[in-house]
């Protein structure tokens, strides 16, 4: 292959072998990467790499689209971060502050089982009883010394009230994660993004301790080495640039290289939102975001499993589904998306019209995916273990059950 030029857009030409080396190898590196990255304001290089990206992807996925029916618990929505562009997370004096009881996590279970869903994911705020005394009392008048402790046993509580959790808990210890393990079928941590620009001042993270690359870099290599199914991804148009996009995925498929634990990358856009510092920037247009879903694709392989949010870029689920993505994540029919919540869920019988619409087959999974769940089972505590066929086909896709009526209506 010959020199690309270090700074300048790619021709045409030059674009297109570069995506079809990417394409035979499996792969590409990252001064291509970077090269295709700076060429994408060409309408004519996106269509390539879109083509190239759902081609890597036939090679390694077939023609097979996946969701999770699941239920999204915030569990606190109190955070000692403040990142500029979240609403998520509340300070104790707000009206909408909420911190869940066992008894409510209950609830929410019992609801999502009646709708058929298999996934609780849990969310919530980082570390919150560092910054707050009024959740530090909450929490001791319950008898938990730390949110931690409330997690694991509201996993428990959903694990043992009948679905498979997933805890996406900001940064987590060693012996934090070792103790979710056994309640949990997957973990994750977003990378976001490897710029420590921002987390200088005027950054989206200058006030977001949790949000330094090392210490997030460090939560992945630590999952990896308890050999956890996690869940990674990348977060665009934060202030990031192109250059650093391309290295927040290439450190993602150095992880997963090298501990063989990340199950799922997600392609997620940054919508900006009311009474946020950010709300005044302008998000990446959709076509812009079916790019990178592509990039995303020809950096981690046709063996990746790559994901993009269906509600986050709902007027072009056909592009995204021929932009090299395999999964659309986590859907609900009984809650919202707490974390962008004027982003409705599609209801499943539209994400499969619409998935169908794009030449791809629909098939609902677990909060693992179907390759660990038949063939990988050192990745789970032998509790989990021993339920996954409860939940599972023997392709290791999820047992068919009916849609709730709002969905089947």
């Amino acid at each position: 292959m010959s020199p690309l030029p270090s700074d300048a857009p790619l021709r045409l030409r030059d674009a297109e072998r570069v995506i079809r080396e990417a394409v035979a190898a499996g792969a590409t590196e990252r001064e291509s990467a970077l090269g295709l990255a700076r060429s994408l304001g060409d309408p004519r290089v996106r269509d390539a790499l879109r083509e190239g990206a759902f081609e890597s992807k036939r090679r390694g996925k077939g023609d097979v689209v996946t969701v999770s029916r699941n239920v999204f618990i915030p569990l606190t929505n109190l955070c000692r971060n403040r990142c500029g562009y979240c609403t998520f997370a509340k300070r104790p004096d707000s009206p909408e502050a909420r911190t869940y009881t066992l008894d409510e996590v209950a609830e929410v279970v019992r609801g999502g089982v009646r709708a058929g869903a298999i996934e609780a994911l849990f969310c919530l705020g980082d570390k919150p009883e560092i910054a707050y005394k009024s959740h530090r009392e909450w929490l001791a008048r319950r008898g938990f010394g730390s949110t931690t402790d409330l997690l694991v046993e509201a996993c428990r509580v959903a694990f043992e009230g009948g679905m498979l959790p997933h805890t996406n808990a900001g940064v987590l210890t060693r012996g934090e994660l070792e103790r979710l393990r056994p309640w949990n079928a997957s973990m994750g941590l977003m990378l976001e993004t490897t710029s420590r620009r921002l987390r200088a001042k005027g950054g989206a993270h200058y006030w977001a301790p949790d949000k330094e690359p090392a210490r997030r870099i460090r939560m992945h290599e630590e999952a990896g080495e308890l050999a956890i199914p996690f869940t990674s991804g990348i977060l665009l148009g934060i202030g990031e640039n192109d250059e650093e996009r391309v290295d927040t995925l290439f450190a993602i498929r150095d992880l997963a290289a090298k501990h063989g634990h990340v199950q799922e990358v997600i392609v997620q856009p940054f919508h900006p939102k009311p009474d946020t510092p950010m709300r005044g920037v302008a998000p990446l247009d959709d076509e812009l975001v079916s790019a990178w879903v592509a990039m995303a694709r020809l950096v981690l392989g046709p063996r990746m499993n790559v994901q993009a949010p269906p509600n986050l870029a709902p007027e072009v689920l056909e592009l995204l589904a021929r932009s090299g993505l395999n999964d659309w994540g986590g859907v609900s029919p009984l809650t919202i998306d707490f974390i962008n919540p004027e982003a409705p869920w599609p209801k499943l019988t539209e994400l499969r019209r619409r998935t169908e619409a794009a030449g791809q087959t629909l098939r609902e999974r677990l909060p693992v995916y179907p390759e660990d769940v038949a063939g990988r089972p050192e990745l789970f505590d032998p509790r989990i273990r021993a339920a996954l066929p409860r939940f599972a086909d023997d392709e290791g896709f999820a047992r068919a059950r009916p849609l709730p009526a709002q969905e089947a209506a």
